[in-house]
């Protein structure tokens, strides 16, 4: 006997028609935001990276690799924010979360790339120094800090956790750019074609600080792991000190995206439970599993002598 236990934590649900109405609208122009933000800086990352070659400009090349990173995580965000409404299907009927990750990881792999590729044109310019053209950098910086700015303002006003943390991206790149045009308008009066290469490998270092550390993050998720912030053992034994549990075996804890926290497992009881008794257990193991804040949960309840059917598996 099987009870699937599930807490819905999309927005809106439960709520009032006119509250609904008012979370689509917000939706679509929360999704809005993102799509005009995304066009912006995948508009500018083409324009930085000719720029860069034009005003022989590796520092400029390598901000590219940076809006390029994020406009991957603002076309991630536009689709996903599009999609979070959607639900399950025939084929993925654990929803579209878990579309977040493939999308983190080619993102990583572009990232890593072009940081690589950037490494290698900028540290022989240390040893080596050419000189870019620095007004053509000037103009490029204060571009970039204006369309970055513009795309950041834009989302900033967002109350979605989608829309703020892309808002943040957006704002690391305009500090991106005001450490570019700093440096083009000292370029400008001091002859020190130094500076470029090394802002260049400071900037394409941050990024690639950031690639060490989502990998690290997505790894354990691909993997199935539990995630860091749960107990597995102190939910099991949370859910052992319950009425009637005798023991829980099979126990498992893995995250959907990063987010989203599925468990499951099997719990043998101590007596045959009537009807009530049954839906009371049910409704305790709900409460103790979304105090944990689980999104979606599966336990399997074995009877006093029933073999479990999974005792010679390997989960």
């Amino acid at each position: 006997m099987t009870t699937k236990l599930m807490a819905d934590t999309r927005a809106g649900v439960g709520a009032p028609s006119h509250e609904v109405g008012h979370d689509h609208h917000h939706h679509h122009h929360s999704t809005g935001n993102i799509k005009v933000a995304f066009f912006l800086n995948l508009g500018f990352t083409a324009v930085e990276i000719v720029g860069g070659f034009l005003t022989n400009s590796t520092a400029i090349l390598a901000d590219a690799v940076h809006d390029l990173g994020d406009s991957f995580a603002l076309a991630q965000a536009w689709y996903f924010e599009s999609k979070s409404g959607d639900k399950s299907s025939a084929r993925y009927s654990y929803g579209y979360k878990r579309f977040s990750l493939l999308g983190a990881l080619i993102s990583t792999v572009v990232l890593l790339t072009s940081s690589l590729f950037i490494l290698v044109n900028a540290i022989p310019r240390i040893l080596e120094p050419r000189h870019p053209d620095a007004g053509g950098m000037i103009l490029m910086a204060v571009v970039g800090v204006i369309v970055n700015g513009v795309a950041m303002a834009r989302l900033s006003r967002e109350s979605g956790m989608n829309a703020k943390v892309v808002a943040l991206h957006l704002l690391e790149d305009v500090l991106g750019w005001v450490a570019v045009l700093v440096v083009a308008i000292v370029l400008y009066f001091w002859d020190i074609p130094v500076l470029d290469p090394l802002l260049a490998v400071m900037i394409t270092l941050y990024i690639l600080s950031g690639v060490v550390k989502n990998l690290k993050a997505m790894l354990p998720v691909f993997l199935q792991a539990v995630p860091p912030e749960l107990d597995l053992g102190a939910i099991s034994r949370d859910i052992e000190s319950l009425e009637h549990i005798h023991a829980v075996h099979h126990a498992h804890i893995w995250s959907l995206d990063g987010v989203h926290n599925v468990f499951t497992a099997h719990l043998e009881v101590d007596t045959l439970l009537d009807a009530e008794a049954y839906m009371q257990l049910k409704e305790r193991i709900k409460i103790l599993v979304e105090r944990y804040g689980i999104y979606h949960s599966t336990v399997e309840i074995e009877y006093p002598g029933e073999a479990c059917r999974n005792v010679q598996g390997l989960i």
